[in-house]
């Protein structure tokens, strides 16, 4: 830390607090990131905060900021429970949230199931399930989408006096919808018409349709064009605030919500808008700081825009937090690249020796949850607390410690001398941050330690007003998107540019919601006789993320052991190759190697699994520079949504190529879920095997074992 702390200084001193950039997670603590964001904003002054959820869920973010002028979730998890439309834009929820798909399954199998709505191009769980199965080209989403619109509004399905007296931009919403016929969208997304025109029958005709909306639309192309038209979808049809009947723009990760409350995803704390003078003074009389102090000259910088600025060198030290980008982000030779210069003194704060730690100047061992205390929210607004269990491992400390302790040898002070950073642990922490969140849309004033423990977490807002909570928001209007107090005015949803708070007043001046209607336009990269397919990427049931945890663990690394890539029985067959065939993957930017998986995908659609490293081990060696490895994201591109700056993990053009024949054996893949084969003798099944059940024996019989050993 002393290394950390003299660093820090130095490069304070002789190039300003913008040469110092942090960049974070999705998997620590509120109170961890609200520090962070202190000591980032308030402390050194800089620009450069943002978090993986960059790569996530800042599309779902900027689109409620859109549609409703803040970020925080309509709907309520509850809602599953009520719905009797369900429609899944883009979530493989069986893979990415299968406790929530065990709810789903529920309803499926009971006694008044939902209708389902798939849109996904892959034969997930809920396409198989789906009353209606959409499988689009790569990069059209919003296409589809408009069509959908458009054949809403034309066979009447709409909520006018809902329309009328909540949102704006209606009219422009239809007239950009009209020449969006079904015939159209087939055209462009290789989807039937004739299958549109049945969704947009059974979502106008939904008494209570609920929404869920994941990475197939936010790493895709138009990202937030396409989740503000989901969001539109709702608001046409008054579908918003009641039980069953709302929309969830999901979150990836565990605590990605708090990432955004807490300012450490790029934007300021308790979603105040940066470009509102009073939010930001507001801001500083809670931190007692100069409102000069915060940096709110120009847009906070993204993730992508502050690699960039390290690759450049105007970024000299890099402080990366429980988080993997030589694996996670886009263009992995260009990534490794940039850690590896130099000029950039970069510090890892993370559980096990990662890639991107190994590629670090210092390492700091951080305690995991369980090994700390702190509480995190869920995508529906749901705080939970988490108790520290057992103490961390060796020298690891806690995330909330290591910060503090930075802040307090670097000696960030208020503009009355005292420390910045004025509380001492998780609880004072917690306190702290709810009077940041006071009179704001994630108004916590009503939450304590003592409330949250014994239950099953409470909904924000929670106030003097609703002490138990809220559980869903628009109930009777929209709440937040008046000029003076939302969290941002917009951008143009093709462009990116943003919107001024002159044309916003002139917009929308009793704040309403936002219909905010947005062209189709090509992805920026196409397959062509090169590169004939699109390639995707994403994730499976048994890995999160890079696999810094769940790489280590033994039964779920057996049933998902290595990447692969999935292609279509047709595309297989033309190429010649089959089940267990080495494969290699090629895009302009790169290449893999992985085993082939025949599934249902859709003809002319590569995917692959983000969640494998360069390294063939956790703790493996790496190959020889050149050499094809297995990370996905050595093949993708580095372009983001022009509105949320998310990348574009879902739209690439690649070649698939027969490196040499398979021995007989089937591709590391799950045959559970979407990478299920289409010839189900063509691989072992996936299974537990019996190390995967527990007893009350078992555990007691352990417990006694350990009894006698001390």
């Amino acid at each position: 830390m002393d290394l950390i702390v003299t660093r820090s200084r130095a490069l304070l001193d002789q190039r300003g607090a913008g040469s110092i950039g942090f960049y974070t997670s999705g998997q620590l603590f509120l109170e961890e990131y609200y520090s962070l964001a202190v000591l980032a904003r308030a402390g050194i002054g800089t620009p450069h905060l943002d978090g993986n959820t960059r790569m996530c869920t800042s599309t779902a973010a900027e689109a409620l900021k859109e549609s409703f002028g803040s970020d925080g979730q309509p709907g309520s998890y509850d809602d599953l429970d009520h719905t009797d439309v369900l429609a899944m834009f883009g979530h493989n929820m069986a893979e990415t949230q299968p406790v929530q798909w065990m709810r789903v399954l529920d309803r499926l199998d009971g006694t008044d199931p939902p209708r389902l709505v798939c849109v996904d191009p892959r034969p997930t769980p809920a396409a198989r399930r789906a009353t209606v199965h959409l499988a689009p080209r790569g990069g059209t989403n919003v296409a589809l989408l408009n069509a959908l619109l458009r054949e809403i509004i034309r066979l009447g399905r709409v909520d006018h006096a809902y329309i009328e007296k909540h949102t704006v931009g209606f009219d422009e919403l239809t007239k950009m919808v009209e020449p969006c016929t079904p015939s159209w969208a087939q055209d462009i997304c290789d989807v039937p018409a004739a299958r549109v025109c049945e969704a947009a029958e059974i979502l106008g005709g939904a008494d209570r349709l609920l929404s869920t909306v994941l990475q197939g639309v936010y790493q895709s192309h138009q990202a937030t064009a396409a989740a503000v038209q989901i969001n539109n979808l709702h608001l046409i049809r008054g579908m918003l605030g009641k039980p069953g009947a709302g929309v969830l723009q999901m979150n990836g990760q565990p605590s990605a919500q708090n990432t955004r409350e807490c300012g450490a995803n790029g934007d300021l704390p308790g979603f105040r808008n940066w470009e509102n003078d009073d939010h930001v003074a507001d801001l500083a009389r809670v931190w007692n700081v100069e409102p000069t102090t915060i940096p709110h000259y120009g847009p906070p910088t993204h993730a992508m825009q502050m690699f960039r600025y390290a690759e450049q060198g105007s970024i000299g030290m890099l402080w990366i937090s429980g988080t993997n980008p030589a694996v996670s982000l886009p263009e992995l030779s260009r990534i490794r690249s940039v850690l590896s210069q130099d000029g950039l003194f970069t510090v890892v704060q993370d559980l096990f020796l990662t890639e991107t730690a190994q590629l670090a100047d210092v390492v700091l061992p951080a305690a995991t949850w369980g090994e700390k205390t702190g509480t995190f929210t869920n995508a529906d607004r749901t705080v939970h607390l988490c108790d520290k269990a057992v103490e961390p491992p060796g020298r690891a400390r806690p995330d909330l410690d290591i910060f503090l302790d930075y802040a307090t040898r670097m000696d960030f002070r208020d503009k009355d001398g005292g420390p910045l950073l004025h509380w001492h642990d998780a609880e004072t922490a917690f306190e702290a941050w709810k009077k940041c969140s006071a009179g704001r849309p994630c108004d916590y004033t009503g939450l304590s330690y003592a409330l949250l423990r014994g239950g099953s977490g409470i909904q924000w807002p929670c106030t003097a007003q609703a002490p138990r909570g809220t559980e869903r928001l628009y109930t009777d209007g929209i709440t937040w998107a008046d000029p003076d107090t939302c969290e941002a005015y917009g951008k143009d949803l093709v462009t990116g540019a943003p919107v001024s708070v002159v044309e916003y007043r002139s917009l929308n001046p009793h704040g309403k919601a936002v219909l905010k209607a947005a062209e189709y336009l090509p992805p920026h990269e196409e397959p062509d006789e090169s590169h004939p397919f699109h390639l995707t990427t994403g994730r499976t049931l048994y890995h999160f993320h890079t696999r810094t945890k769940t790489g280590r663990a033994p039964q779920l690394n057996a049933a998902a052991p290595d990447v692969w890539v999935e292609a279509s029985a047709r595309d297989a067959q033309a190429l010649g190759c089959h089940e267990g065939d080495l494969m290699e993957v090629t895009t302009p930017r790169g290449a893999l190697r992985a085993r082939l998986r025949v599934t249902d995908i859709r003809p002319g659609l590569l995917f692959v699994p983000f969640h494998y490293g360069y390294w063939d081990t956790p703790a493996g060696s790496r190959p020889a520079a050149g050499t094809p490895g297995r990370a996905a994201n050595e093949t993708t591109i580095t372009d983001w949504d022009p509105v949320s700056k998310q990348p574009l993990f879902k739209t690439a053009a690649a070649a698939l190529r027969l490196v040499e024949r398979g021995d007989g054996t089937s591709a590391p893949a799950p045959t559970t879920a979407a990478s299920a084969p289409t010839d189900p003798d063509s691989a072992p099944a996936t299974a537990g095997g019996r190390a995967a059940y527990a007893s009350q024996a078992a555990v007691a019989e352990e417990n006694d074992s350990e009894g006698s050993a001390q």
